[in-house]
């Protein structure tokens, strides 16, 4: 196999994980008993499956990692989250306890059952209607919490259109989260 792979044997794993995370190299996870011939065969079994998430890793938002200042990002992120939360809590008839900007690996947005709101900064790069929907999402959380469909009517309520910024975030969110500006 012609790209890195990063094996790491666990003593806790049961059976092995395979992942091909994006900008990254591919991570195989195997019990600590799995011996060497073993980790070949399943990285050979799944050379189609690693090709084929390679292939549709393909960067398509053109974000230089240059051109990107992650304090400043931060800080419009914490503005743009802000003015959106303010003026939709409010018209959902909610209040939030604590609102937090920050560097998240897997998640755009979370909301603890106190009301702590936390979103992150990426958020600031994908288009603001994408935004906007994590944020809503997020305070509909304060009045239901869980995603039953009497939360979807909700949100559907405040945001008729947030299939398409689901979709967005599904088409382009793994290139966004795997994005790290220059140091």
């Amino acid at each position: 196999m012609d790209e890195l792979v990063e094996i790491h044997r666990s003593r806790r794993a049961r059976r092995w994980t395979l992942r091909a995370p994006w900008g990254e190299p591919v991570q195989l996870v195997v019990p600590a008993r799995f011996g060497d011939d073993e980790i070949d065969e399943v990285l050979e079994s799944h050379r189609d499956w690693i090709e084929r998430e390679r292939a549709r890793q393909v960067p398509r938002l053109r974000l230089d990692a240059m051109r990107v200042d992650e304090e400043e990002a931060q800080r419009a992120a914490r503005e743009l989250v802000a003015m959106v939360a303010e003026e939709e809590a409010t018209a959902l008839r909610v209040r939030y306890a604590e609102l937090q900007v920050g560097d998240y690996r897997a998640q755009w947005g979370s909301c603890s059952p106190r009301g702590r709101l936390a979103f992150n900064w990426r958020l600031v790069l994908a288009p603001f209607e994408v935004l906007d929907y994590v944020v809503v999402h997020e305070l509909c959380h304060l009045r239901v919490p869980n995603h039953s469909p009497r939360f979807w009517r909700l949100v559907e309520t405040r945001r008729p259109g947030w299939r398409k910024q689901r979709d967005w975030l599904r088409a382009h969110g793994e290139e966004l989260l795997a994005f790290r500006p220059a140091a």
